[in-house]
């Protein structure tokens, strides 16, 4: 397992306030997606200072550019979808997300609503995933008709210190109508409860996303877990550049699905706006994307979203999938628009990648194998098909938030 020492906070070499600082005990639990810079901005919320204007805030927002959002909202907007974002709670009172967020729930303080967040991170991640659309200014989700439902599992610290706070949190957003379920937290240690929890979250034909994680070089580790649980689709991030290159910060392995934008976002936060960046703030837009495809398709099972996303993604690096980026960024107007062979079963929940343990009941079969695997879940790229590298100009990113396994302290950056 991984030191606290060896591990870097979602922010950029140029944030030398948000550091682990090494504790007694085992470190369960952070969050691994951290701010850049602070953005004030004028805000009902309350803006402090001088700095960028709401409009300046959605002028900003590149990876929507880099996604082609306009143009995947001509067949969806997320409408009728309800996302989990299972965090460090979610501030509803800040307007570019009044009236998006329903009532949701607290493990850290129960009897909470979920709709308080001490440390901004998953008012962030909530904003990337759905932040309103009715007017020119703030941010802007990727799929602002969707709903998020939150459930606070992080505490003021960005910290939680037992993985099945967050098992019972899957489970009850799966039974209070969350159909995408998205985990921007995590750490290098198993769980067989949280395991557990993702199986049920995968019966009840629910799609989970999860972050890689993030790291500091040159101590590279494993992809962080829950991301690397078979099933989950897991999101590494990509930097603010020529849409290639992977965040400096990213985690990634033989357990990454899918990339995303991951650096220089800006997102909201309790009182204003932010930059970030980070695997965490990567998957939310994965989180979105399956909002945007549940939306168009109610009727789609879980399995179809994932391979649709993973069918229809804009390969990077070799052809096909490999370790450093899954099977590419992620792609919303492909998964919107091209045709893709329905498959029965989740094809990312076959055989776990070489020397990777399953802990859920609903393991891999042994007879299935990852060629088989890719197979199903690529048919599209056979043909070549590489839709965002032709179609994109710039960076992308991918975001991932991460729980798991040896005691720190993370202190907010300010």
């Amino acid at each position: 397992m991984r030191r606290p020492s060896a591990e870097r906070s979602a922010g950029s070499q140029k944030t030398a306030t948000a550091l682990l600082r090494v504790g007694a005990g085992l470190l369960l639990g952070v969050a691994a997606g951290f701010p850049a810079s602070p953005v004030s901005g004028s805000s009902a919320a309350g803006g402090q200072g001088a700095g960028l204007a709401a409009d300046k805030v959605r002028g900003d927002q590149w990876q929507l550019g880099q996604l082609h959002a306009q143009q995947a909202w001509r067949w969806s907007d997320g409408s009728g979808v309800t996302v989990a974002v299972i965090d460090s709670g979610v501030d509803g009172r800040h307007p570019d997300l009044s009236g998006q967020v329903l009532p949701g729930t607290d493990f850290v303080r129960p009897g909470g609503n979920g709709q308080t967040d001490a440390v901004g991170h998953g008012t962030t991640v909530a904003g990337l995933i759905a932040g309103r659309a009715d007017d020119l200014s703030g941010v802007l989700g990727l799929a602002p008709g969707a709903k998020i439902l939150p459930v606070r599992v992080l505490d003021a610290k960005n910290e939680y210190d037992d993985a099945r706070v967050v098992a019972n949190a899957v489970r009850w957003s799966v039974d209070h109508g969350a159909t995408v379920i998205n985990l921007s937290l995590g750490g290098s240690v198993s769980s067989p409860e949280l395991a557990d929890a993702l199986d049920y979250a995968f019966e009840k034909d629910v799609v989970v996303v999860a972050c890689t994680g993030n790291e500091s070089p040159p101590n590279p580790d494993d992809v962080w877990y829950p991301a690397r649980e078979p099933g989950v689709l897991a999101v590494t991030g990509l930097g603010h550049g020529n849409g290639r290159t992977l965040w400096s910060g990213a985690l990634t392995g033989p357990e990454t699905i899918l990339a995303a934008p991951g650096a220089d976002l800006v997102g909201a936060r309790p009182g204003g706006y932010w930059t970030v960046e980070g695997t965490s703030f990567a998957a939310p837009l994965v989180s979105a994307t399956a909002a945007l495809v549940r939306s168009k398709w109610p009727e789609m099972s879980a399995a179809n979203v994932v391979n649709r996303l993973i069918a229809t993604a804009g390969d990077l690096g070799p052809l096909g999938r490999d370790t450093t980026y899954g099977y590419g960024m992620v792609d919303p107007v492909a998964a919107l628009t091209l045709t893709v062979p329905a498959v029965a079963a989740n094809p990312l929940d076959t055989v776990p990648p070489p020397g990777k343990a399953r802990f859920g009941k609903a393991g891999a079969s042994a007879t299935a194998s990852p060629a088989a695997s890719v197979a199903r879940a690529q048919p599209e790229r056979a043909a070549g098909h590489r839709p965002l590298l032709a179609a994109l100009p710039a960076g992308i990113a991918v975001v991932l938030v991460l729980v798991g396994g040896a005691a720190a302290t993370l202190r907010r950056f300010t």
